[in-house]
């Protein structure tokens, strides 16, 4: 197992969270939701992050609703948050800031 994804302590969390302040903890998930203008930006959006979950090996669960797409992070193999859930979402507010 890489280092990247080795389940991170409740304190290395805390301090990656602060790099990503519009996330959330749900469920043990890396949470966030984004609202566009309309169904061809949202749907834009994940297309560019798509790359980049290829890139990482690393996907997110997300789900798209019209304007809006909901995306969770956990490491399914690990059992919880790791650096690449952290990288990934980092890589997300990137392409959301355009």
């Amino acid at each position: 197992m890489s280092p990247r994804d080795r389940v991170l302590t409740p304190e290395e969390v805390a301090d990656r969270f602060a790099t990503i302040p519009e996330w959330a903890m749900v469920d043990g998930h890396l949470h966030r939701e984004f609202t566009y203008a309309n169904f061809a930006e949202a749907w834009a959006f994940m297309n560019r992050v798509a790359p980049i979950a290829e890139e990482l090996d690393h996907h997110p669960n997300w789900s798209n609703v019209w304007n809006s797409v909901v995306i969770d992070i956990t490491s399914h193999d690990s059992g919880g948050p790791t650096e690449r859930c952290f990288a990934l979402a980092k890589r997300i507010d990137g392409v959301a800031k355009g």
